[in-house]
């Protein structure tokens, strides 16, 4: 029988791991696509895509990792301090600092400006304007996140394998 830590890293490194995913596939696919769109057509997918996130299946995972993280790194602390508890940390702050902190920062307030942006009574040189505003920005931050996801998966990895030393 698994202990409660153990089911709560794994399911922890799941979610973790859906949100490098996410991140990812964004980084690869998503805006590469939609990048080859016109300014009108991009804008308009950003903020249908923008808004359509928004939903709980999505905030569900992004916000449990944000918790999921810190109380698995709680419940590996011990002293000595061990290699479990030290990749959980890394893992927590790569997640807080580098995914939750930056969405919250930089994409959020991007996604709020191009939200209020009115795409249909804007003229072409308000729409070259506001990608320029905010692609370029946006895929940077986009790019940080996946990294930083993908980090604190890894160490959420060789956390796993380490507390069953």
């Amino acid at each position: 029988m698994l202990k409660f830590s153990t089911l709560l890293l794994i399911i922890t490194a799941t979610f973790t791991a859906l949100m490098a995913g996410l991140f990812y596939a964004w980084s690869v696919s998503v805006t590469n696509g939609i990048g080859r769109l016109p300014d009108s057509g991009y804008l308009t997918a950003m903020q249908v895509m923008n808004r359509a996130i928004l939903n709980p299946a999505f905030l569900g995972i992004f916000m449990s990792t944000l918790i999921l993280l810190p109380v698995c790194t709680y419940l590996y602390f011990s002293q000595p301090l061990n290699s479990t508890f030290w990749c959980l940390l890394l893992a927590s702050l790569f997640y807080g600092i580098g995914v939750f902190g930056v969405t919250m920062v930089g994409n959020v307030p991007l996604n709020d400006a191009l939200d209020a942006f009115n795409i249909s009574g804007a003229g072409a040189t308000e729409l070259a304007a506001m990608r320029a505003k905010f692609e370029s920005t946006w895929n940077s931050l986009n790019l940080v996140r996946t990294v930083c996801n993908t980090i604190s998966l890894v160490f959420t990895i060789i956390a796993c394998i380490s507390s069953n030393k």
